[in-house]
């Protein structure tokens, strides 16, 4: 398994687990999708390290960071990536987010506090919150919790575990599935997943009714163009909206990429690459953060 080493971090009275490498003066901070952790960034993080400080980390109860019994909310998440920001980098460091999927949900939270300190804000394939597939999605949630609640009772059995994981084998690097095996697809990982997938389902109806600010920052939204095979239909109307959000920023970028949904995994060079040109703009010093 991979071998780097970390830290302990407190936030908001949760420990999290942080990975910081590479060198530079700016920072890039990575937020990973919901059920990974700091790991599913490993393919990308060699890419940046002559360019920036780079900071990985685990979600509070999930990887390497401490256990928590609490149902923490999207908003909760967002906290805690803008406390892991003041602790780790700084002042007056900039950084640019990134953010996989329900990443997505928690850096946009997380921007409107971060405002002046941000350089960019990078989303891979988040689905936006006026996307039709969650119209109904309590319901959806329902079904999912109950298929992930046998889940976390197969992973018990190191072969189902692998079984049960194999879009992820498929597409991470070996020794990160290795470590993603034995900390995340484990009873107390699939548990924590359970509990993030709950808080992104509760935060769609908010997100509808009060959105996040528009971030004041460039943004850039690298949409996966390869489907899961029968979900075409879907994922052509997730894509049309991630575009129409994202070409209603004051500087947003729309672009697809051939890949499968874990961006950074299968095309780690442009996700890098879109990072760098992200950390070659001036933040916008003008924004303030929010109260």
């Amino acid at each position: 398994m991979r071998q780097t080493t970390g830290r302990a971090v407190s936030v908001n009275g949760r420990s999290v687990h942080v990975e910081v490498s590479g060198r530079g003066t700016d920072w890039v901070v990575f937020e990973a999708g919901g059920g990974l952790g700091r790991t599913c960034w490993d393919a990308v993080v060699p890419l940046l390290a002559d360019r920036a400080r780079l900071l990985a980390y685990d979600r509070a109860g999930f990887g390497r960071s401490a256990r928590t019994t609490q149902q923490l909310s999207v908003d909760d998440m967002a906290a805690d990536l803008v406390a892991l920001v003041d602790a780790v980098i700084p002042q007056p460091a900039t950084l640019v987010l990134v953010g996989h999927s329900m990443g997505g949900l928690v850096t946009r939270r997380a921007a409107e506090s971060l405002g002046p300190r941000l350089r960019g804000l990078l989303l891979l394939d988040p689905t936006p919150e006026r996307a039709p597939v969650y119209d109904m999605y309590d319901r959806t949630a329902v079904r999912i919790d109950r298929a992930m609640g046998v889940t976390q009772t197969l992973v018990r059995f190191r072969p189902l575990a692998r079984m049960v994981s194999g879009n992820i084998r498929r597409v991470f690097p070996a020794e990160t599935y290795a470590t993603m095996l034995a900390e995340d697809f484990v009873p107390a990982g699939i548990a924590q997943t359970r509990k993030e997938f709950k808080a992104a389902a509760a935060a769609i109806p908010q997100f509808r009714a009060q959105p996040p600010r528009e971030p004041a920052c460039p943004t850039v939204l690298l949409s996966a163009s390869r489907p899961v095979k029968g979900r075409e239909k879907q994922h052509a109307v997730i894509a049309e909206h991630q575009r129409r959000w994202t070409e209603a920023l004051p500087d947003g970028r729309f672009e697809e990429v051939d890949s499968g949904h874990f961006v950074q995994a299968e095309q780690p060079a442009i996700v890098a690459d879109r990072v760098t040109q992200l950390l070659g703009r001036e933040p916008d010093r003008s924004s303030a953060p929010s109260a």
